[in-house]
């Protein structure tokens, strides 16, 4: 018996341990024709090799398939046997496109899954007529319950310091709905982005040996709120550049950066409030010899030059109005389409160049440093250490396993980016830490929480 080939409706899966990867298949194929099929236990040529087939294996496949593809997919899922061995069949359809799976939108292309350009999505979103399919829109895998309780408090007095909104604090629930974040007790995906955790909200912040990036002397990985995400990376960049003290008449001391602050967090609010969160990218701070860069995961608006928003008067163009929304209140930022004006005029007061790079990928606000030799560091760079870059790594893994049960030695490569003998590594010491335990053996091992420490 041959099912056939694969084809841009049908997918095949050898075993349940290619979960993740069905669930790209699924939201590639629904992008592109809103239904489809999916089998566990036959081979990509359409031969069927079987599985084990349980009722929790049945669960799994429902259970990833609920929590990590948006908008919510209802398939039907159930046992057949084909050839006298025992699969799984999954049959979905959905009209709400784009769909994203693990934060990632994908299309089908032959019997490939390809990940969608911010172009592609946006114009998805506009044939599909559903603005309400933005990202930020969406309802996100997260609860109320999972909002930072402080965070929020403290942005609620900010935004009615500055004037912009008249909210008293109560609680979590009635705040976030004021906010329009929510939907019933799910966090809307916007919501998720500034009050909550997830690993696709993230930074990656590097100090460079050289001018090039080659040798790195610290490397940094960081994910939780937007809004703490950006006094991390203002903190590491601060600490990183060249301050020189001036003393007035009255030998009073000022500490003047080589880079101004008000420019260095302008650009790291417009970085996280114009990223393309369904990218999967990292927003990244690269620190050099002779400049900072700031990168966003999330390209320029087509049709448009960084120099139309300073010497003009352009109309905002805006990816995820509602985050920006969220922070105007706050006056996190202080009117809409203004940012990089404020770049500018900072930087050309404080007599700092700087630039601004287009990127197929992204979009980069670059500061040239000093050239001054003699510069003096009045606070030193931190060191490099490795025991920080592992121990974010660990928390990585153990954010990954509380969100989808287990984790494999694959998919920590792939979350990581490392090596193949570095992830077993870092994997085998969770275990001798009794952080990790192990289940399975050779292909099939897993690695769940243990209950220890953790």
């Amino acid at each position: 018996m041959n099912l056939g080939i694969e084809n841009e409706t049908l997918e095949f899966k050898k075993t349940t341990g290619e979960l993740k990867e069905a669930m790209y298949s699924i939201c590639a194929i629904l992008n592109k024709h809103q239904h489809g099929e999916l089998y566990f236990g036959v081979k990509p040529d359409g031969t069927p090799i079987g599985q084990v087939v349980t009722e929790e294996s049945l669960r799994e496949v429902s259970q990833k398939i609920k929590n990590f593809i948006e908008p919510k997919v209802y398939p039907e899922i159930r046992k057949v046997v084909l050839d006298g061995r025992d699969c799984i069949y999954v049959k979905f359809e959905g009209n709400q496109v784009p769909y994203f799976a693990y934060g990632v939108a994908r299309i089908r292309v032959a019997d490939e899954d390809l990940v969608m350009s911010p172009e592609e999505i946006t114009n998805l979103l506009l044939r599909s007529g559903r603005e309400g399919n933005r990202w930020e829109n969406l309802v996100s895998n997260k609860n109320v319950k999972d909002v930072d309780e402080d965070l929020l408090k403290k942005y609620i007095a900010q935004a009615n310091a500055a004037g912009r909104i008249v909210i008293s604090y109560t609680d979590k629930e009635t705040v976030l709905n004021q906010l329009e974040l929510t939907e019933g007790e799910r966090l809307l995906n916007a919501g998720k982005a500034l009050f909550g955790d997830d690993i696709i909200q993230d930074v990656q912040m590097a100090i460079f040996a050289t001018d090039e990036r080659l040798t790195f002397n610290d490397i940094q990985r960081h994910h939780g709120p937007v809004l703490k995400l950006v006094d991390i990376a203002e903190s590491y960049i601060k600490s990183n550049i060249h301050w020189k003290v001036e003393f007035s008449g009255t030998l009073q001391r000022t500490e003047i950066p080589e880079i101004p602050i008000d420019a260095i967090r302008e650009a790291l609010l417009n970085s996280f409030c114009h990223k393309d969160y369904s990218s999967g990218q990292s927003n990244e701070i690269s620190i050099y010899k002779n400049r900072v860069e700031i990168y966003n995961p999330g390209t320029f608006p087509e049709g448009y030059e960084p120099q139309d928003f300073i010497d003009k008067a352009e109309r905002p163009v805006r990816r995820n109005p509602k985050i920006a929304r969220i922070l105007y209140y706050s006056k996190d930022i202080e009117s809409f389409g203004t940012g990089l004006k404020r770049i500018a005029d900072a930087c050309e007061t404080a007599g700092v160049r700087y630039g601004f790079q287009k990127k197929k990928s992204g979009f980069v606000v670059c500061f040239y440093r000093s050239e001054e030799e003699q510069v003096k560091a009045d606070k030193k760079p931190i060191k490099a250490d490795k025991k920080p870059i592992k121990n974010e790594r660990k928390n990585i893994i153990v954010q990954y396993i509380k969100e989808n049960g287990f984790i494999t030695n694959k998919e920590a490569r792939n979350l990581l980016g490392l090596a193949d003998s570095t992830t077993k590594r870092i994997l085998k010491e969770m275990v001798e830490e009794s952080t990790l335990k192990i289940e399975g053996e050779r292909k099939a091992r897993k690695y769940l929480l243990s209950g220890g420490k953790h």
